[in-house]
């Protein structure tokens, strides 16, 4: 009895998994996708409910690249980009701790801490974060300026993904703390199934053109709003 249990049990998982793919990519087929060029999401209050949901149809990463800009004057630690799968709450994140200097960034629910960054509250940054599962390293770029890489975790990410900005998943899809939510503004979020070079990544923080994202694209961007989250023009607020 307890086998047959266990089996009944692992076979609901796979089930559930399959289940919440068919919604994503149904989802995401459905959704009319948005150019923003010019816009920003505009994170206005504290709140464990405010966030951006990106969707994609995309449910293996053995590489990536996640690019984005964002200005806040908080000096907490508080979550800018969280993708969770079924199996992993911290499957890709950027959390920027409390400490002036120190972003942290996820992946496969490991971490790592990057050391002797500048966050001037009230300016606009530019952020770009690259990972890549045969070696498990990771790098940021922030300003124009590399980090050190740094290894995080060894691994695919697979499974349906749930994408969401302005706060930080403590379980697949929710769990998110107000104490630890964004507030501010972000904006030109893009993601790719590959490590961008080097001289793309600068293109991008000089603001040129760029092969736009075939994960998540700022110029054609699939998302759901819940909560306070408004859309802006980037010429009223920057």
């Amino acid at each position: 009895m307890a086998a047959l249990a266990v089996k009944c049990f692992q076979a609901s998982l796979f089930y559930m998994e399959k289940l919440l793919l068919l919604m994503v990519m149904f989802a995401t087929c459905c959704a009319t996708p948005k150019d923003l060029s010019g816009k920003v999401f505009v994170f206005p209050r504290e709140s464990n409910r405010d966030h951006v949901k990106l969707l994609t149809s995309q449910n293996k990463f053995s590489f990536l690249t996640t690019c984005l800009r964002f200005q806040t004057d908080l000096t907490r630690n508080y979550g800018l980009f969280s993708l969770a799968t079924p199996t992993h709450s911290n499957d890709f994140v950027l959390f920027k701790t409390s400490s002036a200097d120190v972003m942290r960034m996820h992946a496969r629910d490991g971490g790592s801490d990057f050391l002797s960054l500048s966050f001037s509250p009230g300016t606009w940054h530019s952020m770009c974060a690259t990972w890549r599962s045969d070696n498990g390293l990771a790098q940021l770029w922030v300003n124009g300026k590399a980090t050190i890489k740094r290894f995080i975790q060894t691994g695919a990410i697979t499974g349906a993904p749930i994408t969401i900005l302005g706060q930080e998943q403590d379980s697949y899809g929710g769990g998110f703390d107000a104490t630890q939510s964004f507030i501010g503004m972000i904006s030109k979020v893009h993601m790719w199934n590959y490590v961008l070079t080097a001289t793309d990544i600068k293109r991008y923080m000089d603001g040129q053109h760029i092969t736009p994202g075939n994960v998540f694209n700022w110029g054609s961007l699939d998302y759901e709003i819940t909560g306070q989250v408004l859309v802006e023009e980037e010429s009223e607020v920057m």
